[in-house]
């Protein structure tokens, strides 16, 4: 296949407009700075982003190009299908959820990221540790979502995946440098925009191609495959609810989703922009449906794809740019690459800036400087974008591995993350000592669920693990499981320990973490020696 001059054309085009708004957002945001703090207009806009800006970044944070690219391979796949579709709605109730129970805590306390609750109920110390799972959870996103980037350009446009990733990574990097988060919520409109016309103008093309059988028909009837609705097989059925509840739950304690709620001028808009964006990445998702659809319906064989098909020949993670590419005229098939490319970079930038902000202010400016003035943080901010997108882009030579470990940081910030936080907001008599039992328990349970994508063997095999194709697989909802216990041990350790010093079947000295909040000071102590009659002075602790 020759180099297709007019897409890469047209995808620099696309870059280009988007490097030019994130840069004209990052000089309104320098306008906007005036009499505001600057690093909080970096980090969370200044908590001036108006509703419909905060809709449009919301929801393009969330439909990025995993959520495209594997919404359609899901549907394509004979064993899986659209029940086990699960992102789109569980992403949708992720949002309405954190709107209605999580907003509220958040915005009144002014917090700045996700990390600001834990550090405050914990310390600084488990803060720190706790930054660590969705740090690498977003770093891993980011070299994902490149990686598939590069590998569509190489399907589409049939240069090489490696110069793909470059080019992304340095305009992201560049604009979310210079703005923060008024160039990547800016960007997010366009890019939003560009993801919704390019694939509804791409999949009336793709459904009359004559490769293609009508998708109403091979729904329920097998025809080049299993039908693609899919079933949920009874032995199955645990693990879905488990990967359902890991989508909704899991999706809540990231840095990106907050960023966006936390820049609302108000609760009120920050409940409805939660809202209505768990609506937009629902709806976002049926382009991808439709695509899948098609994809499980086309006759390879006619088209200059040929046979084996996509899944025969495990490449059914590329299944979206084959129907934009095989089954859409190539003037169509550019439109599409483009909505993967604004995809990819909808979400490879709120990843990216993500971790920066975290980095900077809880780690920087609360633990490593305490005294950092403002341009210091953003500084910091700024030379952790260059550090991790460079890292990030790295990794995304790495393609299968990032993807393995994108997932397993993600099912430990679920394991993780979510219970530290749901404590520190609404159960305020946790403590770090609980904090860092649960830490522990989770860490150890999950790891020794074992992960069969890195070929680490389970030590834990837990109801229904079974041994297939040469790997163990748990079909008990272990994610789950372990999130819940460690919930539990963070209550119970934190109530233990609280009832252990205060009882005195500890010895109060040994309270490192000062959970029973007693000042410490040293008052004069005074006695009279009864053998000379001298007065003697001494210090005594005193605990009040």
């Amino acid at each position: 296949m020759a180099l297709n001059i007019p897409g890469l054309v047209s995808l620099s085009v696309f870059f280009t407009f988007t490097l030019a708004t994130g840069i004209w957002a990052s000089w309104k945001s320098k306008k906007d700075q005036q009499n505001r703090n600057p690093t909080e207009m970096a980090l969370v806009g200044g908590r001036n982003i108006n509703v419909c800006i905060g809709l449009f970044t919301a929801t393009a944070t969330w439909v990025g190009g995993a959520y495209i690219n594997g919404t359609a391979e899901i549907v394509y796949l004979p064993s899986k299908g659209l029940l086990w579709v699960q992102a789109p709605l569980g992403f949708a109730l992720s949002l309405v959820i954190g709107g209605f129970f999580f907003v509220n805590p958040m915005r009144s306390k002014d917090y700045v990221t996700v990390m600001d609750p834990l550090q405050e109920t914990y310390g600084n110390v488990m803060g720190s540790l706790l930054f660590i799972p969705p740090l690498l959870g977003e770093m891993f996103w980011f070299a994902a979502i490149l990686a598939s980037l590069g590998a569509t350009m190489r399907v589409i446009l049939d240069i090489g995946g490696s110069l793909a990733i470059i080019l992304s990574a340095s305009t992201v990097i560049l604009y979310t440098l210079l703005g923060g988060l008024y160039s990547v919520a800016y960007t997010d409109v366009i890019q939003l925009v560009f993801i919704t016309l390019s694939l509804w103008v791409c999949i009336p093309f793709a459904m009359v191609n004559s490769a293609t059988e009508s998708i109403y028909y091979t729904a329920t009837h097998e025809y080049y495959q299993d039908p693609w609705i899919g079933k949920i097989e009874k032995q199955y059925l645990g693990r879905w609810l488990d990967d359902f509840f890991y989508l909704v739950l899991g999706s809540i304690p990231w840095q990106t989703y907050f960023q966006r709620v936390l820049s609302a001028a108000s609760p009120g808009q920050a409940r409805f922009i939660s809202y209505l964006s768990g609506l937009g990445c629902f709806l976002m998702a049926i382009p991808s449906v439709l695509i899948g659809a098609v994809a499980a319906s086309t006759d390879w064989n006619k088209t200059s794809y040929g046979l084996p098909s996509p899944y025969e020949r495990g490449e059914s993670a590329m299944v979206l740019p084959f129907v934009l590419h095989y089954l859409c005229p190539a003037y169509v098939s550019i439109a599409g690459l483009g909505a993967i490319a604004a995809a990819a970079m909808s979400s490879a930038d709120s990843a990216l800036l993500s971790a920066s902000s975290m980095f900077a202010h809880n780690i920087y400016r609360k633990i490593l400087r305490k005294q950092a003035t403002e341009g210091e943080v953003l500084w910091a901010m700024r030379i952790s974008m260059l550090v991790f997108g460079a890292g990030a882009a790295g990794l995304a030579f790495y393609s299968s591995s990032v993807y393995d470990l994108w997932f397993l940081s993600g099912e430990l910030v679920y394991a993780l993350l979510f219970p530290q936080l749901c404590c520190a907001l609404f159960v305020p008599s946790t403590n770090t000592y609980g904090s860092a039992a649960g830490f522990l328990v989770g860490l150890l349970l999950r790891l020794l669920a074992g992960e069969p994508a890195l070929k680490i063997p389970p030590v834990i095999h837990y109801p229904g693990c079974t041994f297939m194709n040469g790997t163990y697989t748990q079909l008990f909802p272990y994610k789950t499981f372990t999130m819940l216990l460690t919930l539990g041990t963070i209550v119970a350790v934190s109530y233990l320990a609280v009832v252990l010093f205060r009882r005195n079947l500890l010895p109060r000295r040994w309270d490192v973490c000062n959970v029973l909040g007693e000042t410490r000071t040293l008052v004069p102590l005074r006695w009279v020696d009864k053998w000379t009659g001298t007065q003697t002075a001494a210090l005594q602790e005193n605990r009040d």
